[in-house]
């Protein structure tokens, strides 16, 4: 007799968890496949700032035990100035949200099977019918979610995504205590979640401190594997160099250390459009099919939001009373996704590219244009509104407008 579910699901992290929730709140018979043992779920190895706003938090009932410390602003850094926006938000406890999307899942009817490695699809008259895991485990099921993020094995062998390892974001990160969270000549960071642009620190990327509470902090850096990082990167230098660096410099990290029993976040996303996100019985959701906003990221919602969405297509497939998982069915979950999780997709993401490719006085400038406007300039710049992201604009990057058009062509 097969091993059969409605669903199976690839990957226990904030999507798939966050799927498994809804679709076994559903009574759907949910499979969750996680490669790492469930003692040490999840490795502190696995990635992720964590930080988010309100609206994640009341959408997706993530409850307040999760969250190490509650922020009311965000600033924004360049090399010589900053800018300070009002915003509530939450740094979580990655590891307690995972480990609640997990257990709250298992209380809804989700089954998990843990140090269980997918490999491939199992395919029946060219259609995915389920999966194979463990070397030679097979499970089936009338649908397949790949939630893996980056690594897509299913993803990747039905041909659906087709994202290119060199578009990636590269980061690390690990948890201080001892950090002058309101340094002379900087921006009080008590209570604020800051990213910093300068390419110094993180050539074609980014750098961030989110407050934890007292003197403790989140601190990181990821660079993408683009144009400016290879303009502004120093030669010889990896990741964990780009950190130390930093740490070396700042006067905010004089007397800060690292906490024991806090290992290094590491991780890796796209930065790049996927090409599609599901086929016959298959949707891929999370980071297996990525995107993020130019300025505040918010991956973590657009994933849980993408699971969502792809929960809502299998609830609508599978509910007649002649169940419909085709190609031309399940891409309900590609309409959803481009009008509720990602709209304007292309736009944010060439905003994105641009914010990256400029130099690190174009961020000075940057920081002196937002101390101009109100809140809502920058918060429709990150919805993609060209309009509010062209108030930021000035005849002096035309060159940079050139240099991107001729990147866009040569790709």
């Amino acid at each position: 007799m097969r091993d059969r579910f409605d669903v199976v699901i690839a990957g226990a992290g904030p999507a798939g968890g966050q799927c498994a929730r809804d679709l076994a709140e559903r009574n759907y018979d949910v499979l969750v496949l996680e490669t790492e043992s469930e003692s040490d779920f999840p490795r502190q190895s696995n990635k992720s700032t964590a930080g988010t706003f309100p609206s994640a938090m009341t959408a997706f009932s993530i409850p307040d035990d999760v969250v190490m410390h509650y922020t009311d602003k965000v600033v924004l850094e360049s090399p010589n100035d900053h800018y300070v926006r009002t915003q509530t938000g939450a740094v979580l406890e990655f590891a307690d949200f995972k480990r609640f999307l997990v257990r709250d899942s298992r209380e809804k009817g989700a089954t998990y099977r843990f140090d269980s490695r997918v490999s491939a699809p199992i395919m029946e008259e060219g259609e995915v019918v389920g999966v194979r895991y463990d070397g030679d485990r097979e499970v089936y099921a009338d649908v397949i979610i790949d939630a893996t993020g980056p690594a897509a094995p299913l993803a990747k062998k039905l041909g659906v995504c087709d994202l290119k390892r060199e578009k990636q974001a590269i980061g690390i990160e690990y948890e201080y205590e001892g950090v002058d969270m309101n340094r002379a000549g900087y921006a009080d960071l008590n209570d604020a979640m800051m990213l910093r642009l300068d390419h110094d620190l993180a050539p074609g990327g980014y750098s961030w401190i989110f407050h934890t509470g007292e003197d403790t902090a989140k601190v990181g850096l990821c660079y993408i594997q683009n144009a400016a990082h290879h303009d502004y990167s120093k030669e010889g230098m990896g990741i964990d160099d780009y950190l130390e660096y930093w740490l070396d410099r700042d006067p905010r990290f004089e007397n800060a250390e690292r906490i024991e029993g806090k290992h290094a976040h590491r991780g890796s996303a796209h930065i790049q459009p996927p090409a599609s996100l599901s086929t016959d019985n298959f949707m891929a959701i999370g980071d297996t099919v990525p995107s993020i906003d130019p300025l505040w990221g918010e991956g973590i919602h657009k994933g849980m939001k993408s699971a969502r969405a792809a929960a809502a297509t299998v609830d609508a497939a599978l509910t007649p009373n002649d169940p419909d998982t085709s190609a031309e069915s399940l891409a309900v979950y590609d309409q959803l996704w481009h009008s509720d999780v990602a709209p304007k997709q292309r736009t944010r993401l060439t905003m994105t590219e641009l914010l990256y490719l400029a130099p690190n006085e174009r961020y000075d400038q940057l920081m002196a244009d937002l101390q101009q406007t109100d809140d809502d300039v920058l918060t429709e710049v990150n919805s993609g509104n060209r309009r509010a992201f062209a108030q930021l604009f000035h005849l002096s990057d035309l060159p940079l407008l050139a240099k991107y058009a001729r990147q866009r062509l040569s790709n």
